[in-house]
């Protein structure tokens, strides 16, 4: 992150240019995802990035494909094997340095584009073969650029359970940069983990332990803030299952034992029951306990991120 640009008040997002609806593709269409553009586009700023087009490419073009040469995987045009490789990985070093000075909290590819697909992207061979083991061109270099940037695509981003984990992470992302920006601090950290630490239960109990361990180090400042960041994001990348989140849930009713009634202790049981059998969303359960909180506190339990990790118009825990 540039030291002069501060994170903002939304996430800000990297995005292949044609999901958005811009007509930049080889055929001067595009590939709208009406959810990226309109619901989440409502919630976080997006920085479309076309590589065809900005490698200095024409629309219309002529179509291009991932190419096993032999010797190394090139970028070719299709009907007269042009290689564009060059051209766009000198574009792509380039790009990635300007992307460096953006507080980026993520990136959204298009989905097996020899471009912009961040894995399963066809590679052909000169002997007619064809294989689904490729990265695109720019996808490769930019996810070598930033490891621990959540990265997905459009297509992966229809699983229910993927757009839940990688949206979460990208307001997670945010809310790190926001505390770097306004000057890190042991103490900033320790409630930046605080916070956080029912989300990082729900997807390791392990790595949650483990950041504990970090903010509670000897390290020196610059040690600790990478060491801390690469943990946040390796255990948030892991999938919450329901297993894990019911645990959470579990956790979070046991601060209210002594002030439910048995009718109500009840209720919160059978929902956390329903909700771990499958027969409600997570959001069921989560309803019912902001309802608690907002009745008895504590503190600690309305300052957790969990109960409310992002906007709740984007209905993430809707799915059972």
């Amino acid at each position: 992150m540039s030291a002069t640009s501060g994170p903002g008040d939304t996430p800000l997002v990297g995005v292949s240019s044609c999901l958005l609806g811009n007509q930049v593709r080889y055929d001067g269409g595009h590939k709208l995802d009406r959810f990226l553009r309109d619901r989440l586009g409502s919630f976080v700023r997006f920085v479309p990035v076309c590589p065809e087009v900005e490698c200095g490419l024409s629309i219309p073009r002529e179509a291009m494909r991932l190419v096993n040469t032999g010797d190394a995987i090139k970028l070719l045009t299709q009907k007269t094997q042009t290689d564009i490789t060059p051209q766009m990985t000198e574009w792509a070093g380039q790009k990635i340095e300007g992307l460096k000075e953006l507080p980026l909290c993520g990136f959204i590819f298009k989905s097996r584009s020899p471009s912009s697909g961040m894995k399963g992207v066809k590679v052909y061979t000169d002997k007619g073969g064809v294989t689904k083991t490729g990265v695109g061109i720019f996808a490769k270099a930019f996810m070598e650029a930033f490891p621990d940037l959540p990265v997905e695509d459009e297509g992966r981003l229809n699983d229910d359970g993927l757009r839940e984990n990688f949206i979460e992470r990208l307001f997670v992302m945010h809310r790190w940069q926001k505390m770097l920006h306004e000057g890190f601090t042991r103490g900033r950290l320790v409630e930046f983990q605080a916070r956080h630490k029912l989300i990082l239960m729900a997807h390791s109990p392990a790595g949650q332990t483990e950041l504990g361990r970090i903010v509670a180090s000897t390290l020196e400042t610059p040690a600790l803030i990478q060491d801390y960041h690469k943990k946040l994001m390796q255990t948030l990348a892991l999938k919450a299952t329901v297993k894990k989140n019911t645990n959470v849930l579990e956790h979070i009713a046991g601060y209210f034992k002594k002030v439910l009634n048995p009718k109500e202790k009840a209720e919160l049981v059978s929902v956390t029951a329903d909700y771990h059998n499958g027969l409600v969303p997570l959001i069921v359960p989560i309803t019912l306990l902001k309802h608690y909180v907002m009745l008895y506190g504590p503190a600690y339990l309305e300052n957790q991120f969990y109960l409310n990790p992002h906007p709740m118009e984007l209905m993430l825990r809707n799915h059972a």
